[in-house]
């Protein structure tokens, strides 16, 4: 899928989103944004004596000790848990946008594995990210070198913005990624301090040389942004990967997108992968990626293992797995069960609930749902099973682009066995 306006989000306020996934926009649509001070921001220090910390919760280690668990919960879909830590600090810390942004990052994560297909928690994610942006700007207003709150400020608004694009709200949506950017470029001067200042930073300089490579029409809407530098870019990911803590699993998550998509390496991505869904092996978001990358490098008893996993966990109703991940691994492992085990029924089986998965979804115009169909295609031809074979082949036919194998496939065989 095209990841325009995504990136044309990313480039205006960046930030703390989720998995790169976007909607297909054309050129015409996108406003050109008012002019910028140009800051380059691989480029801009202070000395952390400088700047008075006081109050910081960010780099409180207290804290952070305080909510490892918390977090650990977030990313391991163990909402309930998660939300009283979270709750429990906001108590103490009413004033502080903390506590806010984390319950709107739990909310987050709750409609992520659905590839935001549910609109369920919109509403109190965009509570959450307000009142942590009140929060922050009222730190802001009383005093500029708050750096700490301009952080929090382009999380935040960078957040929002993503989900305003998932919405189709370009409006919102870019009104809000400037404000990000706006506040990202302030929190700047204190990325000495921390790995967590770092994150945006990352994302930046490596989208603002990816987007007009990929996107040579979006070249005219860049000109007024800071320049970036692709491999400073995954650099800085991967040490807030390895060094921040409320950042680290998100810029992991980053990394483990952007090497599979964006770059096209999966190689990398792989341990990226795994160590996320080890780490958290009740996050299907998580586990799903795994799989899928083992697929992709021929690791399949990993992927078969995980894929079972995901299964078991939807059927015990686990929050977090749902159809999308359903569809995932029952396609993993009818393949699986059709090459590598050469068994017939089992794979006619996975096959089958990996098209019930993809159609309670909403997932057919494509990928699994299109290949499991043209397997069940060729499993019913080679029993001469051709009234079940034309049934599927029809689909592949219907659904297939008119370029491809499949397409191809199924329109040979069925001129072959008309009815």
């Amino acid at each position: 899928m095209v990841r325009l306006l995504f990136c044309w989000v990313f480039c205006c306020g960046l930030l703390l989103l989720g998995p790169l996934a976007a909607r297909a926009q054309t050129a015409d649509t996108v406003r050109r944004p008012g002019t910028m001070r140009v800051v380059h921001l691989d480029s801009v220090a202070v000395a952390p004596q400088a700047i008075d910390t006081k109050g910081w919760l960010l780099l409180n280690k207290d804290i952070q000790q305080e909510l490892d668990g918390a977090v650990h919960n977030l990313y391991n879909f163990k909402y309930d848990r998660a939300e009283k830590q979270f709750r429990s600090l906001k108590r103490r810390y009413p004033e502080h946008p903390l506590a806010y942004l984390m319950l709107g990052l739990n909310t987050w994560w709750k409609i992520r594995p659905t590839s935001f297909q549910t609109k369920v928690y919109d509403r109190p994610f965009f509570a959450y990210m307000d009142s942590a942006i009140t929060k922050a700007e009222a730190l802001y207003k009383a005093d500029k070198q708050n750096y700490e709150a301009t952080f929090f400020l382009a999380a935040a608004y960078g957040f929002s913005a993503r989900l305003h694009a998932e919405r189709h709200d370009w409006r919102l949506a870019t009104v809000d990624s400037k404000r990000a950017l706006s506040y990202l470029q302030k929190s700047q001067e204190a990325n000495g301090l921390s790995p967590e200042f770092l994150f945006g930073q990352a994302l930046f300089n490596y989208y603002a040389v990816w987007i007009p490579a990929n996107y040579p029409l979006l070249k005219p809407v860049l000109l007024f942004f800071p320049k970036g530098n692709k491999e400073l870019g995954l650099q800085q990911l991967r040490t807030v990967a390895t060094t921040g803590f409320y950042t680290a699993t998100e810029a992991k998550v980053f990394l483990m997108g952007i090497l599979k998509n964006e770059e096209n390496n999966s190689v990398d991505a792989l341990p990226v992968a795994k160590e996320l869904a080890t780490t958290f092996p009740d996050n299907g978001y998580f586990q799903r990626f795994y799989a899928l990358l083992a697929y992709d490098q021929g690791e399949f008893v990993e992927c078969e293992r995980v894929s079972k996993e995901i299964l078991a966990k939807i059927n015990q109703g686990l929050p977090g797995y749902e159809a999308i991940s359903g569809r995932y691994a029952s396609y993993f492992l009818g393949y699986l069960m059709q090459y590598r085990y050469r068994d017939a029924a089992k794979a006619r089986d996975y096959y089958q609930r990996c098209i019930v998965f993809a159609e309670s979804s909403g997932d057919t115009s494509g990928g699994f749902y299109l290949f499991a169909n043209a397997n069940l295609a060729r499993l019913a031809d080679k029993e001469r099973e051709l009234a079940t074979a034309r049934r599927y082949y029809t689909v592949v036919k219907d659904i297939a682009d008119h370029k491809s194998e499949q397409y191809k496939e199924a329109t040979t065989w069925l001129k072959k066995n008309k009815s």
